[in-house]
């Protein structure tokens, strides 16, 4: 049985999945590597770069490996990046080196879903307290870490939704 908090998190989290395939279902790798301008994120990178924020942060309060790297997702993706990169401060060149196919990308993005809500079903309100980070003045707690991987998938997938209707608009002349 799961607390108030878990089961908003979880909500949280199945609507960014939900947004997610949304946003992928349809488009070819190269419409996913398509950009609104030279300088911009594609849906492609939006999509990894989300999913592996949600990788790396759950898996760091949960003291586990990320699927990334436990279910060989590194080695399919193939990409031109360090193995423990998540997208944080990438050059525009960066971003233009995540290009995939949409099966993948889901495929990655459902089996990190699927890690963190698994997680999320272990918790009890007492744990959301627990300092995880002592960087930050204040401490993070385990339920603002939480909520700041919900904000971070959030506005990413609201950003590819963007990019998509606009790439879309371009297309339909």
């Amino acid at each position: 049985m799961t607390s108030a908090a878990t089961d908003l998190l979880i909500d949280a989290l199945d609507r960014v999945r939900e947004g997610v395939h949304e946003v992928v279902d349809g488009l070819d790798r190269g419409q996913l590597a398509a950009r609104v301008d030279d300088g911009a994120n594609s849906i492609a990178w939006l999509v990894w770069h989300l999913t592996r924020i949600e990788d790396d942060h759950v898996a760091g309060v949960a003291g586990t490996d990320q699927v990334w790297h436990t279910e060989g997702w590194y080695d399919r993706f193939g990409l031109p990046l360090p193995r423990h990169d998540h997208g944080y401060g990438h050059t525009a060149e960066q971003v233009a080196s995540v290009v995939v196919e949409p099966d993948l990308l889901l495929g990655y993005h459902d089996a990190t879903h699927a890690a963190a809500v698994a997680y999320l079903r272990t918790l009890e309100d007492a744990e959301m307290s627990r300092v995880v980070d002592t960087r930050w003045d204040p401490p993070v707690t385990l339920a603002v870490r939480l909520v700041s991987v919900v904000n971070d998938c959030t506005q990413h997938v609201g950003q590819a939704a963007f990019a998509r209707g606009i790439l879309q608009r371009r297309t339909q002349g």
